[in-house]
């Protein structure tokens, strides 16, 4: 990966020409219809892009804080050596990916770089990799987008399916079973994964030292007084708790991506104190956003080819095609699996493939519950290896995607067996 793999952007681009030559190969697309959809999609992810850069900037303005410093200071505390850090690690980041994806993604890269402060001669690199790899649970989880739209009442495929609860996607048996292997596994994998010492990547902990803001003191103009002083920040932190405290309330522990960077947001401006403290550690935040601005539009133009020439249709057909009643559920996850390398959103990626793989599960009489879970996974599996989803743990880490992804092959291949396994034979 070292050698071979390219930069991000250079990924994205490769990743785009190689979609426009299947477009043209295996449907019945012109190269013009395939520019034309690459263009009209190219903007459709702007309001997720916006929601991915918050994610980086508010967590980590929130782990630049005193407060949240001395709390992953603690956690970390737990990690004696290398081994024990990347095992805490992987299995921190499994338990907030289930809980909310997003929530995962920025808790494993700032706790990851609160270990490699503390544990001495531990891999930066497989640190990174190890808080990364607990996002492969996320669709199994309270935010997996799949069966939580299939128990919406109204979801756009409830007249083939009716409603389907959690309890027989999220909660199922078969889907505990593989997510608890998983819990057991992958930080093992992990463990197993460290380099010798003459091979181990480290970094000198200062370079993690963040620029904080100094309170000023002695005569001060007006303005200087409002940005140093706490008052401001408490009134408009605490409007922001109150409306959490309402909307959990209202909707019990509900995560989606809108609330956790509200509440990243606003715990940050709180725990910082004082406006100057705040908007010191978003500067530095901000300056890993680059690759997510830059990056989405092209992943969003992938997904517009994918679509609207009907390639992400003719992929799943394909498995389909040889699929039986015993190994259905198996290429329905390869398949998503594949489908998610160009299509990296499960709500996109359900949109395309629902209609095939619930027509495909009727027509074989397998359950459809555990079709949609099949997808689910296969949508979170091949993350691991999709430099989209990475982009705001790596700006985080201020590593670059060549970087984990070695490892990442590895974790992959440990956690497709599970999967597959699980799908085959629970």
């Amino acid at each position: 990966m070292q050698r071979y793999l390219p930069d991000p952007f250079l990924f994205v681009v490769i990743l785009t020409l190689v979609v426009f030559g299947l477009g043209l190969i295996f449907t019945d697309s012109s190269s013009m219809q395939m520019v034309q959809f690459w263009g009209e999609g190219f903007w459709a992810l702007l309001a997720f892009s916006m929601q991915m850069v918050l994610v980086l900037v508010t967590g980590y303005v929130l782990a630049s804080s005193p407060v949240f410093k001395r709390f992953l200071g603690f956690l970390a505390s737990f990690a004696k050596s290398p081994g024990s850090a990347i095992v805490i690690v992987t299995v921190v980041s499994m338990i907030a990916s289930w809980i909310n994806w997003g929530f995962g993604l920025v808790i494993g890269a700032l706790f990851a770089k609160e270990l490699a402060k503390r544990v001495k001669g531990v891999d930066y690199r497989l640190l990174i990799a190890s808080a990364y790899s607990g996002f492969v649970v996320w669709h199994a989880g309270f935010s997996g987008s799949i069966p939580l739209s299939i128990a919406t009442e109204g979801h756009p495929f409830q007249d083939l399916i009716g409603v389907i609860s959690t309890s027989d996607t999220i909660f199922a048996s078969f889907n505990i079973i593989i997510v608890a292997v998983l819990f057991v596994v992958l930080p093992i994998t992990a463990r197993f994964l460290m380099p010798p010492k003459d091979e181990t990547v480290t970094v000198d902990p200062s370079l993690f030292n963040e620029t904080a803001a100094t309170v000023e003191t002695g005569s001060l103009t007006p303005a200087e007084k409002m940005e140093n002083s706490m008052v401001l920040s408490m009134i408009i932190g605490i409007l922001g708790v109150l409306f959490l405290g309402y909307y959990f309330v209202k909707n019990g522990f509900a995560l989606n991506l809108d609330i956790v960077n509200f509440l990243f947001l606003f715990l940050g401006i709180i725990f910082h104190g004082t406006p100057k403290r705040f908007l010191t550690a978003v500067q530095e935040a901000v300056k890993g956003a680059g690759g997510i601005i830059i990056q989405f539009p092209f992943y969003a133009g992938i997904m517009g080819m994918m679509t609207a020439s009907g390639l992400a249709a003719v992929m799943s057909e394909a498995f389909v095609s040889i699929s039986n009643d015993v190994t259905f559920y198996f290429f329905a996850f390869l398949s998503a699996g594949i489908v998610n390398f160009f299509v990296p959103s499960g709500g996109g990626q359900w949109a395309v493939q629902a209609p095939i793989m619930l027509d495909a599960a009727q027509t074989l009489d397998a359950s459809v519950a555990k079709t949609a879970m099949a997808v689910a996974w296969g949508d979170a599996w091949t993350n691991l290896i999709q430099p989209f989803w990475a982009l705001p743990a790596l700006a985080i880490a201020g590593l670059k995607a060549k970087d984990i992804m070695g490892y990442c092959v590895f974790i992959l291949i440990i956690s497709g067996i599970i999967i597959s396994l699980g799908l085959l034979f629970l």
